[in-house]
Formats: structure tokens, sequence, C-alpha cells
């Protein structure tokens, strides 16, 4: 019997293809680390309030941008190198709405920091928050306790000499002079207070400056009621007048 031959199948190996590499994935700098802000009423309302009255005092500046309660962040590449304060102002960047804030895009570090300490980060802002400030160059750093018991004194504010913070000696008044602001931070009945400092005109709170709007407004609208009463009243005299005329003249004719 004769060998059988068994033809060995060929395997054809399909091309290699060649792909583009994959795009490094993008780095996400979340917005928000999912935690409440869980303050007090109080400390919750001087957030907004400091918040509004700078906001206003550089509404109508296009390269001033004031913001809180949002994350900056300070390494390119590193989500967790960032930190949220309650109030600061940047010098030089587009007046606009921004998610987060990026140093390395931005290209500006906040000139004014301000914390509004409680019972849970009083300690923070005064240490680490503090330090972390001073190594970013941060020209003014301020801490504001609204209940007067966690800070002696409750108002604090520190400004940079060299790589160290110095605190910022009380004027007379015993306010705080922010030279990069140009503000004196002052309080009054434990709230804070911002006076312009070349004007020494006050910086209204929100609520004063809605009672002086809802004042102007009544104002406006008594001054335009009167000036109709006065229109009607002149009205009246001139028609009564033109009456008046009007019968002089029909008693000349019959006498004549």
């Amino acid at each position: 019997m004769s060998d059988l031959l068994v033809a060995t199948p060929t395997v054809m190996t399909p091309p290699r293809i060649h792909l583009p590499p994959l795009p490094e994935a993008e780095i996400y700098y979340p917005e928000s680390d999912g935690e409440p802000m869980g303050e007090t009423d109080i400390h919750v309302d001087e957030i907004a309030t400091i918040l509004k009255m700078l906001k206003i005092r550089y509404l109508a500046a296009p390269d001033v941008h004031v913001a809180g309660n949002s994350f900056i962040y300070y390494e390119e590449g590193d989500p967790t190198a960032r930190f949220s304060p309650d109030c600061y102002v940047v010098f030089g960047v587009p007046k606009r709405l921004r998610r987060t804030y990026k140093l390395w895009i931005e290209k500006r570090a906040p000139v004014f920091v301000m914390e509004i300490s409680s019972r849970k980060t009083w300690l923070e802002d005064f240490g680490n928050k503090k330090a972390l400030c001073a190594y970013l160059g941060i020209a003014e750093y301020f801490l504001y306790d609204p209940e007067n018991d966690y800070l002696k004194p409750p108002l604090q504010g520190f400004r940079l000499k060299g790589a160290l913070y110095e605190s910022i000696e009380p004027e007379a008044d015993g306010s705080l002079f922010s030279e990069t602001l140009g503000l004196r931070f002052h309080l009054e009945n434990d709230l804070i207070q911002l006076t312009d400092a070349a004007s020494g005109e006050r910086l209204l709170r929100p609520e004063e400056a809605d009672a002086a709007r809802r004042a102007a407004e009544a104002a406006r609208r008594a001054a335009e009621a009167q000036a109709v009463k006065e229109a009607k009243e002149r009205y009246a005299a001139e028609a009564r007048l033109a009456e008046l005329e009007a019968e002089l003249e029909r008693l000349r004719g019959k006498q004549q």
C-alpha cells in the first residue's frame, strides 16, 4: 500500500494594519467635589454679600474676574492640585463666566483671596490654605469670622512679603486696608463693610442697595405723580383763564 500524501493547508496571514496611536485621554478637572456647601446661614449670606459688592464694584471693568466657591487648579495634569476660595479677585483676565479657573491657561493668579471662616474651616483657612496662597503668590489673604467665635480678632488681613505673609496692621479706625483692591474692610455689628479708600464712599451691601433702589423708584413715581398733578392743575387754570377772557370779550361786545 502506497503512502497517502496529505496536503498541508496554507495558512494565510492577514496584512498588518497600522493604526494611528490613540490620543491621550483628556484629564478631567471636576467642577465640584460632590459635597454640599454645608455652612450656616450667616456664612452663606456673608459670602454672597462680599461677592456681590465686589462684582458691582468691578462691573464696568472688562479685565477683572470676581468669583468664589469654584475650583482653582494650579498644577496642569494633577486634578487634585486645587482649592476653592470663598471669594477671589483676578486682574488682567477677561470678564466671563468660568466653570473652573486653571492657572496654566489664565496665566494670572488671583491678587486677593478672602475666606469666611467657620467652625469647620477656620483651622484650614488659617493654616494650609493660607500657606498655599502664599506659595501661589497671591498678594493679599483676608480672613473673616462673622460669628466672632474662632478667629481673634474676627477680621484679619495678610500681605505677601517675599515668600511669606505678614499681618496687615489695622488703621486708626480699626479697618484693614487692601492695597490690591483700594478698599478698607471693617466690621459694623459683626458684619463686613467695604469703603473705597480714595473716595471714602461705602459700598452698599445688597440689602442696602435694594432698599436704595426701592426708595429711588418710589421717589421717581412720586415725582411723576406730582408732575402729572401740577400739569392738570396748570391746564385747568389755563382753561379757566381762557373762559374768563372769553366772557370778558363777550361783555365788551355788548357794551359797544
